[in-house]
């Protein structure tokens, strides 16, 4: 299988270790440093299995790789604009697309239902710029749980112990795509698996970004450290309950606890993606990941105070450190 990732940060570029791992074709579109790097050394992923040094096809311009079979997007949300703009000489007819993204993502309301089915998501998608050029029917949602980083342009270093991700389509559906996607990332070596509540997983995800990127940005500090602090635990609980809350309200009712949560939070000792962009001068995903369920609350009627100040907060550093683009 011909796979595309675009967008090799720590993230992507520890998925495009598995899947060459796991025996697909693998290409990547990258720019810079990282794309330099890689075209010098290969690309490295340090990972707690084992280390690997693949070489990929490489191309800064989409159309240099052709077609694909298959394309994963690993890019922040605020260079989804920038993604949907080139990605289209990587789409045959039938090529899916996953977007292993966090926060609320651009096809939520895509074979949603009901009186909000087709609704956008204009934070993850100013202007339906995604919507248009890649479209809701070749979307696969993806929700990664690995922490990881990028020491060096080229290099994916995995910190967690044991990662995972989830595969799934919008309509709840187990396809043959999803399960031939899954598939090569199991065989290299990550556990992949496809759910039939894609919504639920999404939900489950965005509570540990609530639970973390607020507090980890105001303080720079590790999960580990922030919640020794009893003052800052209790405020951590209260946004996970709330998250919880506002989850329900939409109809996704997300397994588990907040003092569950926080109990395994508590042991974390690695800074969170948001704050490593921070301290990275990189554009911050200050709105799709707090902005969108702060509104879906509202919406709702679901009194969310702790959210409401961490991200008013959060957002005032992010503005004031530069790194809060408005635009796609």
């Amino acid at each position: 299988m011909k796979v595309c990732i675009f967008g090799a940060g720590a993230i992507g570029g520890h998925l495009a270790g598995r899947l060459a791992k796991g025996g697909a074709e693998l290409s990547i579109v990258a720019r810079g440093a990282n794309l330099a790097a890689m075209q010098a050394n290969g690309l490295i992923v340090r990972a707690p299995d084992g280390d690997m040094q693949v070489r990929p096809s490489l191309a800064a311009d989409p159309a240099a790789l052709g077609r694909q079979d298959a394309v994963v997007v690993c890019t922040k949300v605020p260079a989804l604009g920038s993604v949907a703009r080139a990605i289209g000489p990587l789409l045959g007819p039938e090529t899916p697309v996953v977007f292993v993204t966090n926060g609320i993502p651009w096809w939520y309301y895509a074979s949603h239902g009901g009186a909000e089915e087709g609704r956008r998501v204009p934070e993850a998608d100013p202007g339906d710029l995604v919507w248009n050029a890649v479209g809701p029917a070749r979307a696969i949602g993806g929700v990664i749980y690995s922490a990881c980083a990028q020491p060096e342009p080229g290099v994916a270093q995995v910190v967690s112990a044991t990662s995972k991700l989830i595969l799934g389509e919008p309509d709840n559906l187990r396809t043959d795509r999803a399960v031939a996607l899954a598939s090569l990332f199991k065989q290299g070596g990550l556990p992949c698996s496809v759910s039939e509540k894609i919504r639920v997983e999404v939900w489950a995800k965005l509570l540990n970004n609530l639970l973390s990127g607020p507090i980890c940005s105001l303080n720079r500090r590790t999960m580990r450290d922030s919640l020794a602090d009893p003052v800052v635990r209790a405020a951590a609980t209260q946004l996970v309950e709330e998250g919880i809350a506002i989850a329900r309200a939409m109809g996704q009712p997300v397994p588990g606890g907040a003092e569950e949560r926080i109990a395994q939070a508590a042991g974390i000792n690695h800074k969170p993606s948001i704050l490593q962009d921070l301290e990275a001068g990189r554009p911050m995903e200050v709105d799709a990941l707090f902005q969108v369920p702060l509104r879906l609350a509202r919406e709702k009627g679901i009194p969310a105070p702790m959210l409401a100040l961490t991200v008013a907060l959060m957002t005032q550093a992010a503005e004031g450190a530069g790194l809060l683009p408005r635009a796609a």
